[in-house]
């Protein structure tokens, strides 16, 4: 049976910068409030021309280079998000015509911040079973569009981003050693965003009782995370037969800093063997554990034959966590690729197969 390694990274974030500072003239806070509750300096935001696809696009193109692999080999996408482009299509689908990955399924996986977790996961059973050899995953998110800016329990903590993985085939050992995926719809209310559904569609009256912004029970999820974060990574870790010592590091979902302590603490591990940038980009929700792993490695701290363990929670209410020994990209005889390069014949072809289906539905018109 195949492994599934990690052999691709990619993280992308829109330049604008969101300060506390710039928060505090927004509504009634300021920036020690902020960081004594979540341990956040600043985040990113999506300007109007930047959306889930776009930053996508971005952080797979990354991943790509990274692992050597050109989008054509591609064999599946998973895009995970909370702020997705559409209800449909899926925001993996305008990931894959965009990059040119031509033979490649895609769908698109909400599970909210525990998505990334649960997509990786995905794309590791569908390698070992042998149906697929090469996958991308991706976490994207744009929820700066559906926050209250009003609200300064919830505004202050999101920010928007993109990460990337590429999964590959390999009989080496190592790769994704195990993974654990758990919820409990009890706790649907604790965290939402209600509007733009079947139950809520957009209506007038959605949008003055602002049910298309995120709602949160700040304490709810707050006990939540802290209850399930430290757990979740021990029953991963007791899944592949491994125990906190073998660890070199937690990468936690970027939401809280005194939620990650907390898991640190149930862990009985310092917190310097977690990766934490929470200070910096706030809760980007699905793509915070991209993030931060690939700033990991880029820093020099997750390396080869690293035990690591990824966990996360969020709305569903969803929790998770997986296990991987780093390897890093497979070596390969082969010259080296530039996906960045498949971005102009992806647009070509797209614009060839619309222009053609324009074509088709002349035709089709006439017949009718």
């Amino acid at each position: 049976m195949p492994n599934a390694h990690i052999t691709g990274w990619g993280m992308h974030v829109p330049e604008p910068v969101l300060t506390n500072d710039d928060i505090a003239k927004l509504v009634e806070t300021n920036d020690e409030w902020i960081r004594d509750r979540t341990g956040i300096r600043e985040r990113h935001i999506a300007r109007e021309n930047e959306f889930p696809s776009t930053l996508g696009i971005e952080a797979s193109l990354k991943a790509l280079e990274v692992a050597n692999m050109a989008p054509t080999e591609l064999d599946l996408i998973i895009c995970t998000s909370s702020s997705p482009e559409y209800i449909f299509p899926a925001t993996a689908c305008l990931i894959q015509d965009q990059i040119g990955a031509t033979k490649a399924g895609a769908f698109d996986l909400l599970a909210a911040c525990t998505g990334f977790i649960f997509a990786t996961n995905m794309a590791a059973q569908a390698i070992r079973s042998g149906s697929i050899k090469n996958a991308l995953v991706v976490g994207t998110e744009t929820l700066s569009r559906f926050v209250n800016w009003k609200d300064r329990n919830t505004c202050i903590l999101f920010g928007d981003g993109a990460g990337a993985f590429i999964l590959q085939a390999s009989e080496k050992p190592g790769g994704v050693l195990s993974a654990v995926m758990h919820s409990d719809g009890s706790g649907a209310d604790s965290l939402t965003l209600l509007g733009g559904g079947a139950r809520y569609p957009a209506t007038e009256t959605t949008v003055h009782e602002g049910k298309h912004f995120v709602q949160m029970d700040g304490k709810a999820v707050f006990r939540f995370a802290t209850r399930v974060m430290g757990h979740a990574a021990k029953e991963a870790l007791d899944l592949a037969g491994l125990t906190a010592n073998d660890v070199q590091w937690i990468v936690p979902h970027q939401a809280n800093l005194r939620i990650i302590e907390t898991a640190a603490k149930y862990l009985k591990m310092p917190l310097d063997k977690f990766i934490i940038n929470v200070d910096r980009y706030g809760n980007t929700s699905t793509a915070s554990i991209p993030i931060a792993t690939v700033e990991g490695v880029q820093k020099g701290q997750i390396k080869v034959d690293d035990k690591i363990v990824f966990v996360g929670f969020g709305g569903g209410l969803t929790w998770g966590a997986l296990v991987a020994e780093w390897t890093g990209p497979i070596p390969t005889t082969k010259k080296h690729v530039h996906p960045e390069q498949y971005r102009f014949f992806a647009r070509l072809r797209s614009f060839v197969r619309r222009a053609i289906r324009f074509i088709e539905g002349l035709f089709s018109r006439k017949e009718l």
